[in-house]
């Protein structure tokens, strides 16, 4: 990938990048950002900013949450986040069949190896923060992230409903 990235967590200073990335998202016409921590449903950014800095510490997590490392993945050749990924640290009720991770790409910016990349550095994340495993869930005709799966990894596991929907969970060793 000629264009290679960092996985950094979101700023203040991010906070015009972060939103016109949200602002492709929504002029594509998509009203979920996989990974974003509920970016796509909060309208002040530095509320959103203060939520997930809160979700990263045992102490600070909302009491519906888990802890959870959110980060964007910024274009070291120009700045521009290209998307962004979450790490669950531990699954609770709700997430067992969501998984420990989820991610999205720029719509203008997919299909060039993005998604892969991010995934492959939030592994070593998870690694670093002691995890035996991470699980990832993927609806079944969303072969592009089956593939990004598979590339990093991931090994299938089982399949589950979800809103009328069916969906897989693959698994990673660590």
């Amino acid at each position: 990938m000629e264009n290679k990235i960092n996985l950094v967590r979101p700023t203040l200073e991010l906070k015009e990048k972060a939103l016109a990335y949200r602002g492709e998202h929504f002029q594509q016409g998509e009203k979920v950002i996989y990974g974003s921590e509920l970016f796509d449903k909060t309208e002040s950014y530095e509320e959103w900013l203060s939520a997930v800095t809160r979700n990263t510490d045992p102490e600070t997590v909302n009491e519906n949450w888990v802890v959870t490392d959110t980060f964007f993945a910024v274009r070291k050749s120009d700045g521009r986040i290209i998307g962004i990924i979450d790490l669950r640290h531990t699954l609770n009720e709700f997430l067992k069949d969501l998984g420990n991770c989820g991610y999205s790409v720029r719509p203008s910016e997919r299909k060039k190896g993005y998604a892969t990349e991010m995934l492959r550095q939030l592994i070593w994340v998870a690694k670093e923060a002691e995890m035996n495993e991470l699980h990832i869930s993927v609806e079944k005709e969303n072969v592009a992230s089956v593939k990004v799966i598979q590339k990093n990894g991931g090994v299938y596991e089982r399949s589950f409903s979800f809103e009328g929907e069916t969906a897989d969970i693959y698994k990673f060793a660590l």
